[in-house]
């Protein structure tokens, strides 16, 4: 788990057995930023969303493809993320994608340089996104 802000924690894929320790420590909702089936050892999210509600956890499903993140997919996460209860869980294959996702959906909130610095305090290298966040101000 790598902590973005106070409302977005990111991770790699989730095993179905963590759910309840997410719903543990706090977490209120579950996004899914990973497409069913990117890799077959993976648990689709239909199985992540039954276990999830077995927890009382949210969990949103928003695929996207690894390497391929539209601004069309920002603007879901950012819809998404002001509905749903916080904290969030957001995962995907390596936490990449949805750091990708929170970096572009805080253009407007941060500054460049904040984003890429709470990244890089995640383990996210986003120095090479830093042109796109600004062209989402």
């Amino acid at each position: 788990m790598k902590r973005l802000s106070d409302d977005l924690t990111v991770s790699p894929q989730v095993p179905l057995e963590a759910i309840p320790a997410i719903a543990d420590a706090g977490f209120k909702t579950i996004i899914c930023n990973r497409p069913d089936q990117e890799d077959p050892d993976q648990p689709s999210f239909d199985e992540i969303s039954a276990k999830a509600k077995e927890c009382d956890l949210e969990a949103v499903f928003l695929p996207v493809v690894s390497g391929n993140v539209q601004d069309s997919d920002v603007d879901a996460f950012i819809a998404a993320l002001a509905t749903v209860r916080k904290p969030v869980f957001a995962y995907c294959r390596t936490g990449t994608r949805c750091t990708i996702l929170w970096s572009l959906a805080n253009a407007g909130n941060m500054t460049t340089s904040e984003i890429i610095s709470a990244a890089a305090n995640a383990g996210y290298d986003m120095a090479g996104l830093a042109p796109r966040i600004d062209a989402r101000r």
